[in-house]
């Protein structure tokens, strides 16, 4: 099998007819889930823990097996796991890092080759691939396929003396007017997918990269935009697809498989997103009524923001006292708005779940 060279964007053979009605489904749904995502009074907290089962399975493509609850149980505790535990929570957490430091950059300046690179850098700190040219665009060849060498790939990538002017034109490609964004977020993914830039973290990156750029084009409000989901569900599908591009040099197909997952996404984080405030809304009413304390707020960003929790890290999140503390934490077992996973022995602390919101969040 012989390398292969992606065509340069933009692509002048592109069947736009075709697109046509996704195009409108798919921009209509986004728009009605940022206009969502705009009357939430603080979306990066109601959502926090979409935001994580996103690392989880953009994650999970790549073979990790660690859960949202796995991670947010070791957030609560972190202890001793073993190693393949622990790889695979941190590369979780790397994730999420990685996109909290991708959204503070872009409130100064746009997406570029430097931002990606350190994205990169932060998704592989500590874990496997870290001594893969982390933060750096490969000076090597590299391929897709099982163990055994090249000779097994399904795909090679360009070889790296094209990077440079394959990855000057999807930075230039990037910040152009394209008749519609998303079938430009379509290719660009594809395109960086295509380049393999990287020895490792391909694929994540270029997922990370998808809400992203939706926020860098005005399209969202906030990078919230969790398709993961729908990629994991259609893995196969989702590989097959970028294949094909290789295969037949067109991305028409492509096209057609980004902007229906979009579109059926969009919907699916539109129903969880209306749960989570549903909920927020039913807990704000439950604290009003009985815990009558002026941590109320504090105590229900807490519990949406970490809806697995010890006492102590409750303490700190609420900043309330400790007897305040224990006080709300008993009112709230009461009225059965959260349970202990864990009883609480000798210096080991009780861990507490708030199960509606982890049930809105796992629910593919």
């Amino acid at each position: 099998m012989k390398s292969y060279m992606p065509r340069f964007l933009p692509i002048d053979d592109l069947d736009w007819i075709s697109f046509i009605p996704l195009i409108g489904e798919a921009n209509a749904a986004v728009a009605r889930y940022d206009g969502l995502l705009q009357s939430m009074v603080n979306p990066g907290v109601l959502l926090s823990p979409l935001t994580t089962q996103e690392a989880v399975l953009s994650s999970r493509i790549e073979g990790t097996q660690a859960s949202l609850r796995d991670v947010l149980v070791y957030e609560a505790e972190p202890t001793v796991t073993d190693d393949k535990d622990y790889n695979d929570i941190q590369e979780i957490i790397n994730y999420r890092n990685a996109m909290a430091f991708a959204v503070e950059t872009l409130q100064r300046r746009p997406i570029s080759l430097n931002l990606i690179k350190r994205i990169h850098a932060i998704l592989l700190d500590s874990v496997r691939g870290r001594h893969k040219m982390r933060g750096m665009f490969r000076d090597r060849q590299n391929y897709i396929g099982a163990p055994g060498g090249i000779q097994h790939a399904t795909y090679i990538p360009p070889e790296p003396q094209h990077l440079q002017s394959l990855l000057e034109n999807f930075e230039q490609y990037m910040h152009s007017r394209e008749k519609d964004k998303l079938v430009q977020i379509a290719l660009l993914h594809a395109q960086f997918e295509l380049i393999h830039p990287f020895l490792d973290g391909n694929g994540r990156v270029g997922r990370i990269l998808i809400p992203l750029l939706m926020y860098d084009k005005k399209m969202l409000s906030s990078p919230m935009f969790y398709l993961s989901a729908y990629l994991e569900a259609h893995r196969r599908d989702y590989y097959f697809q970028l294949q094909q591009i290789s295969n037949t040099n067109s991305y028409n197909e492509w096209v057609h498989f980004f902007l229906n997952a979009v579109r059926i996404q969009a919907y699916d984080n539109i129903r969880k997103a209306q749960a989570i405030r549903e909920l927020y809304e039913q807990t704000k009413t439950v604290l009003v009524s009985k815990l009558r304390s002026k941590y109320n707020i504090q105590v229900l960003d807490a519990l949406f923001e970490r809806p697995i929790f010890t006492s102590s890290r409750f303490l700190a999140s609420t900043k309330a006292s400790r007897r305040s503390v224990l006080r709300i934490l008993q009112i709230l077992e009461e009225e059965q708005v959260i349970h202990s996973a864990r009883k609480g022995s000798g210096r080991r602390p009780t861990v507490y779940i708030f199960e509606p919101l982890l049930r809105i969040t796992e629910d593919i």
